[in-house]
């Protein structure tokens, strides 16, 4: 080709320029370095099996114009605590958008097919943006955000929009009626779970009270004569709050009397399945009625321990209970107890004190108390300052609430062995050597 004619066909073309573009990606840089806008937003995908609402939060990195999602996680949650569902780069908005001329042989989109990327204008509250195949509906921003969206887009509307969630309702298992076999307890054991435990009982509460005991006499209310003229002793139990019923036999009734009801928590009539009210010492007065499995006693009477062990807890009986027991039991009250009035003495033989420590280790193992650990934790509770010593009254205190009234010479002979400190009190380690195996 002739050199000369192809500069004369160049100098004859239209010549095109191109205009620099005022965006400065440098300045982009400098003035928005760090500066993120961070929404929160929530994925509702509940129309989808076992679905539901989730919390995220969407960051806009000003820098770059890229984009990245979080989950929110919370304690017991039950998913991977992985920290981002979309990695940070900048999202399209029309991703499946493309035309039906690009290949499928490429899996990456380049500029050319995607022609907008999300922006600030396209995020907003009360917004909800698409984000690969995911709604995710904006809620809410920091104060970074709306202070950046009013100075740039005169935005002055930033009221969080209401995302309560509407807990689902699981519905609750339902507790069959009670046959009458075995006890309340036991029969809810079976109903929930498989291999059914011992219902838990209060260890420290039976500890505490096993030795008392409430006895009340009472009558059957009943439209028959014969049943009305029936007596019955209701034993309440303090340490676990169980009532046995027992019928003294009558002469020429007819009726042979003895057990009536074994020893049993007895609810309240209508009283539900699953939230039972038992019958509490405060039930039981001059003049209540007891329904005892649809049968019904009034009490009549009542023997002088309810009174004492009323006026020791009055924050277990009312006012108008304690006042009826006072009443009623008032011309029983002045008679002397013969044990208080009476000396007397008994000779030991040789052998008794070696068996009657042997009786102690056995009413301790009758109560779940073989080894030397448990035994121990009994005296802790009087060895307050821990240095290994109890006075001789803790001890008889002690006897006293397991049901084990010890007179005086077996505890002093059982003290004496012991060594004592300067102010008369008993080495704990020494005296448990008495309840060694």
């Amino acid at each position: 080709r002739d050199p000369y004619l192809t500069k004369r066909h160049q100098a004859a073309e239209l010549k095109t320029y191109k205009t620099k573009s005022d965006f400065d990606k440098l300045k982009q840089y400098v003035e928005m370095d760090r500066k993120v806008l961070r929404f929160y937003a929530i994925w509702d995908d509940r129309a989808q099996m076992f679905g539901e609402q989730r919390e995220f939060i969407i960051q806009y990195y000003l820098v770059d114009d890229t984009m990245e999602v979080r989950e929110e996680h919370k304690a017991n949650d039950g998913r991977d605590p992985f920290p981002i569902l979309i990695t940070r780069h900048k999202i399209p908005k029309d991703r499946y958008d493309v035309k039906g001329t690009f290949p499928h042989v490429f899996l990456e989109l380049s500029d050319t097919e995607v022609s907008q990327y999300f922006k600030p204008s396209d995020l907003m509250i009360g917004r909800t943006v698409h984000i690969y195949g995911r709604n995710f509906l904006i809620y809410d921003c920091d104060m970074f955000t709306k202070t950046f969206y009013s100075k740039n887009f005169g935005v002055t509307n930033f009221e969080p929009v209401n995302t309560e969630i509407v807990r689902r309702t699981h519905p609750k298992m339902e507790i069959p009626p009670y046959n009458g076999f075995g006890t309340l307890e036991d029969s809810m054991q079976n109903c929930l779970r498989l291999q059914p435990d011992r219902p838990k009982k209060d260890y420290v509460k039976l500890m505490e009270n096993d030795h008392r005991i409430l006895r009340y006499e009472a009558v059957l209310d009943s439209p028959r004569e014969d049943d009305k003229l029936r007596k019955f002793v209701i034993s309440y139990h303090l340490g676990d709050d169980t009532i046995s019923i027992h019928e003294p036999p009558q002469r020429n009734s007819g009726i042979i009397g003895g057990r009536f009801l074994e020893r049993t928590r007895v609810s309240k009539p209508g009283t539900s399945t699953e939230y039972p009210e038992y019958y509490g010492p405060s039930d039981f007065h001059i003049g209540a009625t007891v329904e005892v499995f649809r049968q019904r006693f009034i009490i009549r009477s009542a023997d002088l321990y309810v009174l004492k062990y009323a006026e020791e807890h009055p924050e277990q009986f009312s006012p108008a209970v304690l006042q009826s027991l006072r009443e009623h039991l008032s011309g029983e009250s002045g008679r002397p107890d013969a044990r208080l009035s009476t000396d007397i003495y008994v000779k030991r033989k040789p052998g008794d004190f070696i068996r009657l420590c042997a009786e102690v280790r056995n009413k301790l193992k009758a109560l779940r108390i073989t080894n030397h650990e448990q035994i121990r934790q009994m005296f802790l509770r009087y060895d307050r300052d821990r240095n290994g010593y109890v006075s001789r009254d803790n001890i008889v205190d002690l006897f006293r609430q397991i049901n084990l009234p010890l007179e005086n010479d077996i505890i002093d002979a059982m003290v004496g062995e012991c060594t004592t400190n300067s102010e008369g009190k008993i080495n704990l380690y020494d005296f448990l050597r008495f309840f060694d195996n």
